[in-house]
């Protein structure tokens, strides 16, 4: 079966056969058909088995039939997870469409943002965002969604490991509810069921591959090395191997740094990705390495879904995944689309525990190599295959948004910055005790005027009218001010014999 039975129009199969594209895929053979009925679909397949076109292609056909968008606003979103994903969406997109008249953009954060508000004031066809940029361009104004009539979630099991739920959920209450919506992901995780429950309606479920299951045209091994000795060895195995372009994951940023240095002072070209990096940098580093001007990306988990390259021949774990199901989507880089690849694995002792863990998810114990003149001094145990299921994993439970009072102060004994609530006690005591001193040092002076004795001169003659003027200094602010002032009060200077004003000293001096 072709593309030509899938009920796609000419100058989308054209675009499709000039990327040399033949035969669709069975997440493609089976999704396509269900998003061009209108349907909402729930798909999950293993990474690389094309399912950017799975969704793609459905979406350009049915803008294709209805065109005209209005100036900021949306016809189809799409939300992914990373910054590396949405911008290879978006060129699927863009090849996909390039004999219709469609328009698409993506939007991510780490780039300026008054570039893709100007591109949006178009309006566009197709968006590619991720949540957190998109929100900030809704909030001012610069994108909207009442034209909208397509919803795509994209690596939705990523997305939520990543801690977006809060995101998507305010993201799904600004657009239209009628709606088509799409969602798909490596897994049907009970978190992600959880999701789709407010968001898919009647859905069309698709399953091509069993769950964290990797592509059987990857040839998996591991090679057993200290951890000290494992850049000279991943050196050795690039230039024994003569590779022209693997990709590494290091688990830690500063570890790519490290192994991107190392490489490169042994002339291997080589170029770290990830996060403390500039999208700039990121970006040049990923064009470089598909060209070909960098023999090695050095990479953390935050590209492990958003690289795809054609033909990609290695794939080595430098360090470990601690979660095992980042292993799958690791080596799925490679062996895409029916291609061989080869994923290679550099274990230390240390990371038995994490070895273990892959191979029972897997399923499979994996093929152990040496590496001549690089024996391991601390042995990697053998291990045998776990066949115990694996629990699922709890859903996990979100957070309850701090509220708002009617007086506009949050709940909550530290919104706002106010200090923690054991500070506060103390303050108030030393606060509440000196009101105290204040309130026993005027209890006293009262009681002795009570007895004859006048706090100063003038207080026994003063007359006690209603109509009397307030003083400036109220009681509450003598008593903030001397709570805690043991020293006799001074004196007030005694008024004139009306009293009613002090006499000004400059014209009538009384002394």
């Amino acid at each position: 079966m072709g593309f030509n039975s899938l009920g796609l129009s000419a100058p989308i199969l054209k675009a499709i056969e000039e990327q040399g594209y033949e035969t669709p895929s069975p997440i493609q053979a089976q999704s396509i058909p269900a998003v061009l009925e209108g349907k909402d679909v729930m798909a999950a397949a293993q990474t690389g088995t094309g399912k950017t076109a799975g969704f793609t292609l459905p979406i350009l056909e049915q803008l294709s039939q209805r065109q005209g968008v209005k100036g900021n606003h949306v016809r189809a979103l799409i939300l992914t997870p990373t910054r590396e994903l949405a911008a290879q969406i978006n060129d699927n997109v863009v090849n996909y469409s390039r004999h219709l008249r469609l328009r698409s953009h993506v939007v991510f954060g780490g780039v300026k943002i008054n570039p893709q508000m100007l591109t949006l004031r178009k309006g566009v066809d197709v968006l590619v965002a991720t949540p957190g940029r998109l929100l900030d361009l809704h909030s001012q104004n610069a994108v909207k969604f009442s034209q909208l009539e397509v919803l795509v979630l994209d690596e939705a099991d990523r997305m939520l490991d990543m801690g977006f739920i809060r995101d998507i959920k305010k993201i799904l209450a600004l657009l239209p509810a009628k709606r088509q919506n799409l969602l798909f992901s490596a897994t049907f995780s009970d978190e992600i069921r959880e999701l789709a429950k407010g968001l898919v309606n009647n859905p069309v479920e698709i399953s091509v591959a069993p769950a964290n299951s990797t592509a059987r045209t990857v040839e998996q091994s591991i090679y057993p090395a200290d951890k000290k000795k494992k850049a000279p060895m991943l050196a050795k195995l690039i230039d024994e191997g003569n590779w022209q372009q693997v990709l590494v994951f290091s688990r830690t940023k500063h570890g790519a740094n490290r192994l991107a240095r190392f490489l490169n002072e042994n002339k291997i070209t080589a170029a770290p990705i990830h996060g403390n990096k500039s999208q700039g940098a990121r970006t040049k580093a990923l064009a470089d390495f598909k060209s070909g001007a960098v023999r090695v990306l050095v990479a953390t988990d935050i590209a492990a879904r958003g690289i795809d390259i054609p033909q990609l021949p290695q794939v080595v774990n430098f360090d470990l995944p601690h979660v095992s199901e980042d292993y799958v989507h690791r080596i799925g880089r490679t062996g895409r689309a029916g291609e061989t690849g080869m994923a290679i694995s550099l274990v230390c002792a240390d990371e038995l525990s994490e070895l273990k863990g892959i191979e029972r998810l897997t399923k499979q114990v994996l093929t152990r190599k040496v590496l001549a003149g690089f024996e391991p001094t601390n042995a990697l145990p053998e291990t045998t295959l776990d066949t115990r299921p694996i629990k699922p994993k709890k859903p996990k439970k979100a957070k309850k948004p701090r509220t708002e009072h009617q007086d506009g102060q949050r709940s909550g004994e530290n919104a706002r910055g106010h200090k923690p609530q054991g500070k506060n006690r103390r303050h108030q005591g030393k606060q509440s005790q000196g009101t105290e001193q204040g309130n026993r040092g005027r209890a006293q002076t009262q009681s002795a005027a009570s007895n004859g004795k006048p706090r100063n001169a003038n207080s026994a003659n003063k007359p006690q009218s209603e109509n009397q003027k307030p003083r400036r200094r109220n009681n509450d602010s003598r008593n903030q001010s001397d709570a805690g002032n043991t020293a006799p009060r001074r004196p007030r200077r005694p008024n004139n014999q009306s009293g009613n004003r002090r006499p000004n000293n400059k014209q009538n001096p009384t002394s």
